[in-house]
């Protein structure tokens, strides 16, 4: 039996929520967008394939430095470009210029799960999901990192929200709205040219579950497939075609061959995991509201039978989280798309009278219980790490990393779910809130402050320091981190000992070698004239986190040939 429509006065997410809700953004995901260095490996790669972009004004084919770039399309460079452009930086942007599309785009992606919460369940219902969507672990770090996973979730949720007016409307859940196959198929176009087939996997995982549990196929019209799947190509097609006209089948076998595919089959770049790391770091990325939306996802799942909006988020989380748990290759934020959807049940739950009266099933309590202990020992050491990590790496004390624990902890308890109900509805956003201002602290002091662990800022101002012409080249070896080639320069040269040996011999005046400790003797056994041959200019030493290895790294350059320049 169909859930009666709520409404269409409640149904609503009036202007001022949703400046509310864009002020809320702000504060989540732009505080440390500057302050904290490029990270490693992605984010750099992303932003120094863009800078070459803008500099070379090639907005078609995608390289790192001479290495061609295919394994993800050029939605995410043209997006940074583009914000490079608005804010007049050009090729040599900092790195808060790159961020700027994943602070707009997490944006976009809670303002549009508020408005598919409120259509679906109540103003309230849309406002608890739209604010605890901003105040995730996952969110919080995607939000203000230069990737393409906050782009995806928007395209993801838009799509999703477009797809459930369709399927809704059918029901006669809500009003129908003639644009939504139009913007769907526009989404995932869009979506397409950010991450491939991804959000396009999504959306039809969701449908073909619908088809299964509900049954009723006449709605599958209102998606108007023919003209919304030739609306799809020629979003992304063009840029295909373009690249595929310049690059032949590399960019195919790049990016189908040795990314997708790989993914599918094998894990890929060492991040293969069995089934069950999707539910094992559930705890710690949808921090600090798992508990509390677990519990709404059971109550959902168990009354989805009675209410189509319900069966819909079932079918939105669901058959993604066992497809990517199936999946060998596994990174964290593969789940980012489907939280939206448990994020909505929690909304429904907290504000739905029905919800109130529905009890968890024995099963569903006992993992509900694991899942309370789980998260009791993520906060506890989420807030240890946010004290301790400061005095261990740098052996100083940092007041700022308690007042992030405490907020942590303060933001854990407000946002378990332990107690009634109804007594959490007016916890989110406290909870949001305290979690965002943990966030803020921590990537704004804490985290820039732990000097030994960025060690590409280093070496690039020490690099700047020591060279020897306005034009100098940095050859590193032993140390290959993409940061270092977006903070030191696109011609910074990633080296062997024998490459750098064959440098240093053709451009001994304006070449500045970079070497880790533990090449030295290889490369002077290459090195014509040994390390007598170099002078010293320098030294960084620090702890790659890549790689989870301490560093100690010198620079040196030819000695001067004419003892009068010693």
């Amino acid at each position: 039996m169909a859930a009666p429509a709520i409404s269409s006065a409640s149904l609503r997410l009036g202007a001022l929520h949703q400046v509310l809700l864009v002020l809320l953004c702000l504060f989540a995901f732009v505080p440390g967008i500057a302050t904290l260095p490029p990270t490693d490996r992605d984010e750099s790669r992303f932003v120094q394939a863009t800078k070459q972009m803008v500099a070379s004004g090639d907005y078609v084919d995608i390289r790192f430095q001479d290495v061609p770039r295919y394994k993800k399309p050029a939605g995410i460079y043209w997006l940074q470009s583009a914000a490079l452009t608005l804010t007049g930086q050009g090729a040599d942007a900092p790195i808060w210029a790159y961020r700027l599309v994943s602070v707009a785009a997490a944006t976009i992606a809670v303002l549009a799960t508020a408005r598919l919460g409120a259509a679906l369940f109540g103003t309230g219902a849309g406002l608890i999901a739209g604010t605890a969507l901003a105040g995730i672990v996952m969110l919080l770090f995607e939000g203000r990192i230069a990737k393409t996973d906050a782009t995806l979730l928007a395209t993801a949720v838009i799509a999703q929200a477009a797809l459930a007016r369709v399927y809704l409307a059918a029901r006669g859940r809500i009003e129908p709205s003639a644009a939504a196959p139009w913007i769907m198929w526009a989404a995932l176009g869009a979506s397409i040219l950010i991450k491939g087939p991804v959000v396009p996997a999504l959306s039809a995982l969701t449908v073909a579950s619908l088809l299964v549990l509900d049954r009723d196929r006449a709605w599958l019209g209102r998606l108007k497939a023919g003209r919304g799947v030739l609306l799809m190509l020629l979003i992304a097609a063009p840029w295909l075609v373009l690249i595929t006209w310049k690059s032949g089948v590399e960019f195919w076998q790049k990016s189908i061959g040795e990314d997708f595919i790989s993914k599918i089959g094998s894990g890929q770049e060492s991040h293969g995991f069995p089934p069950g790391y999707y539910a094992a770091i559930y705890v710690l990325f949808l921090f600090p509201f798992a508990p509390l939306a677990l519990r709404g996802g059971f109550k959902a799942l168990n009354r989805m039978r009675e209410d189509p909006a319900l069966l819909f988020l079932v079918c939105w989380y669901v058959p993604y989280w066992v497809m990517i748990e199936l999946i060998p290759t596994k990174l964290p934020h593969y789940a980012l798309p489907a939280y939206p959807a448990v994020l909505l049940a929690m909304g429904w739950a907290l504000t739905s009278a029905s919800a109130a009266t529905t009890e968890l099933k024995r099963w569903q309590l006992w993992l509900w219980w694991a899942t309370i202990v789980g998260f009791g020992l993520v906060s506890v050491a989420l807030a240890v790490l946010s004290v301790a990590a400061t005095p261990y790496l740098t052996g100083s004390f940092s007041i700022w990393g308690v007042v992030a624990a405490i907020l942590l902890l303060a933001g854990a308890w407000l946002g378990s779910g332990i107690g009634p109900n109804t007594s959490f509805r007016g916890a989110i956003l406290p909870a949001t809130l305290a979690s965002a201002a943990a966030f803020a602290i921590l990537a704004t002091v804490v985290a820039p402050g732990l000097r030994p662990i960025w060690l590409s800022p280093q070496l690039a101002a020490t690099f700047a320091e020591v060279k020897t012409c306005p034009d100098s080249r940095l050859v590193s070896v032993g140390y290959h981190e993409p940061s270092l080639v977006f903070l030191a320069g696109t011609d910074t040269l990633l080296a062997g000992t024998r490459e750098a040996a064959l440098e240093l011999a053709n451009n001994p005046d304006c070449t500045i070698l970079m070497i880790d400790d533990r090449s030295m003797e290889a490369f002077a056994a290459t090195m014509p004239g040994g390390l007598d041959s170099l002078e010293e200019l320098g030294t960084v030493e620090g702890f790659n986190y890549s790689k989870g290895t301490a560093r100690f790294l010198r620079f040196f350059r030819m000695q001067p040939s004419d003892p009068a320049t010693n």
